[in-house]
């Protein structure tokens, strides 16, 4: 079974161009969410980028029809030419049940055998102490992250990791999404967690999920 969390970052006022672009490839389950960048003047500049207010938007996908969706953002959106995006594939390894997978496959069987297991890239999802993103994206940097997209959350975690961890969960908290090159996945990673992880004011932990198909990153892809 071939299937794709498929997550795409644009500027909010892009948000119903990618939506459409879903709809027209006949995915099912959409999801937005708003977000910011975090990336500093000089990679803005270097990306052709604006310090905008981000939309997330999210959806399940077969192989061929995540395929297609990323060909239709290239077309519509130019999404592959620095400045108008990332759109990025996360392998999916199961789903909860046949009626879910009807549903999110609008009742066809999945195309393809497993997904792509060659990562060039990887997500990497820190969540930290609301107010923090500086102080989190500033190790990141130092290790030779680029940017990376906020979003706001509300912790519901137990108190069982604030006692023996230092890590409180339920409080505001923020997410930050950094897309890097696997190589230089894991010394962002022990950056973000020497510099900013549990016991410090950020409280950040994060992990990263591998990355199967990505198109805005052309410029560290060249």
């Amino acid at each position: 079974m071939e299937l794709y969390f498929v997550i795409s970052i644009v500027d909010r006022g892009r948000r119903e161009d990618m939506v459409s672009v879903l709809e027209a490839n006949r995915a099912q389950l959409i999801l937005s969410l708003l977000g910011r960048g975090t990336a500093m003047k000089e990679h803005l500049l270097l990306y052709g980028l604006e310090a905008t207010e981000k939309a997330v938007i999210c959806t399940v996908a077969g192989g061929e029809q995540t395929r297609q969706i990323i060909k239709s953002a290239k077309r519509r959106l130019f999404i592959d030419i620095p400045g108008n995006g990332i759109l990025m594939a996360v392998p999916v390894k199961s789903v909860g049940g046949g009626r879910t997978l009807a549903y999110l496959t609008d009742n066809t069987v999945p195309d393809g055998g497993v997904p792509e297991l060659k990562f060039d890239y990887e997500l990497i999802v820190v969540v930290l102490n609301e107010g923090r993103t500086d102080m989190v994206m500033n190790a990141a940097r130092r290790a030779g992250a680029g940017g990376g997209t906020v979003l706001h959350a509300k912790g519901t975690g137990a108190k069982r990791g604030d006692k023996f961890f230092g890590v409180s969960l339920a409080d505001e908290k923020e997410m930050i999404f950094i897309v890097s090159k696997s190589e230089e996945k894991a010394a962002i990673m022990r950056a973000i967690a020497d510099d900013t992880g549990p016991g410090t004011p950020a409280g950040a932990i994060c992990f990263s999920l591998p990355i199967s198909a990505v198109a805005g990153l052309r410029v560290l892809e060249d």
